[in-house]
């Protein structure tokens, strides 16, 4: 499991790399297009030369998702928009929030408004952020392909096949104090969607001023190892051998910094 911790406040570098020291593999940022709290392009790349990671969430308000589809369509052009400014690369995910206790009968409306945020932000691949009800609700509709779960309103539960869980919110749900800044801890299980605006085959996240630290797979090799894994693939007798080949193919695609590929044939 990777560490990670989500923050209104900006990062800089050398915030950011107390944070790596420490073991933190990743960094949520509000992905929003103005006020205090949002991620700008000199703040990305101050992170990702500190060697985190960054997760996009996009959150205007906590119920913003009460507005239904028209919120969505709203909404995903204009977190799509905002990556694209910030350097998020295509192909990475934009969580959307659902940062309140949404009961069964906003449900639907709340699923209207993730799938359509989804929709809407075209080459960046969608995931939502809310309480276990929530997650459960858009994996069966199917509203989006990420998954992060925080453990407030979840009343114990834990969904299956979560992609990161918010397991801390401090003793007032303001966060805990981390290196002078309030974060919500979180774990990732794989295929986040994460990203960094470090070239692929340049310096890379734990690798700040070209030292060997934190070693990260170079793209080229990677895809190179992946190329033998899908003729195995090609290859395998049963569907549970090939579900394997294709999670050590994405192991290897996050660790170069790529995108993970969610189809399986």
């Amino acid at each position: 499991m990777a560490k990670g911790f989500d923050c209104a406040a900006p990062l800089s570098k050398k915030l950011a790399k107390q944070f790596r020291d420490d073991g933190y593999v990743f960094a949520c940022r509000y992905l929003v297009p103005s006020g205090w709290k949002r991620l700008t392009r000199t703040e990305a790349a101050a992170i990702s030369a500190a060697g985190l990671q960054i997760v996009s969430v996009f959150e205007t308000t906590a119920s913003r998702a009460l507005g239904g589809r028209t919120a969505g369509l709203t909404d995903g052009v204009i977190a799509a928009q905002t990556a694209l400014a910030v350097g998020q690369p295509a192909g990475s995910r934009i969580y959307f929030a659902v940062d309140f206790d949404a009961s069964a009968k906003q449900m639907d409306t709340v699923i209207q408004y993730i799938k359509a945020a989804g929709e809407a932000a075209r080459n960046y691949r969608s995931g939502v952020y809310g309480s276990v009800a929530v997650i459960e609700a858009a994996m069966a509709a199917k509203a989006c392909t990420g998954f992060w779960q925080t453990y407030a309103w979840s009343k114990g539960r834990k969904a299956e096949g979560i992609h990161i869980y918010q397991y801390d919110n401090g003793p007032r749900g303001l966060g805990q104090p981390v290196h002078g800044v309030n974060v919500d801890l979180d774990l990732s299980s794989g295929d986040v969607g994460w990203w960094n605006t470090l070239p692929a085959a340049g310096l890379q996240p734990g690798n700040t001023n070209g030292e060997e630290n934190d070693y990260m797979l170079n793209k080229e090799d990677a895809n190179k190892i992946i190329a033998f894994i899908q003729a195995a693939y090609m290859a395998a007798g049963s569907a549970e051998s090939r579900k394997e080949f294709h999670r050590l193919a994405n192991e290897l695609r996050q660790a170069s910094g790529q995108a993970a590929d969610s189809n399986i044939q």
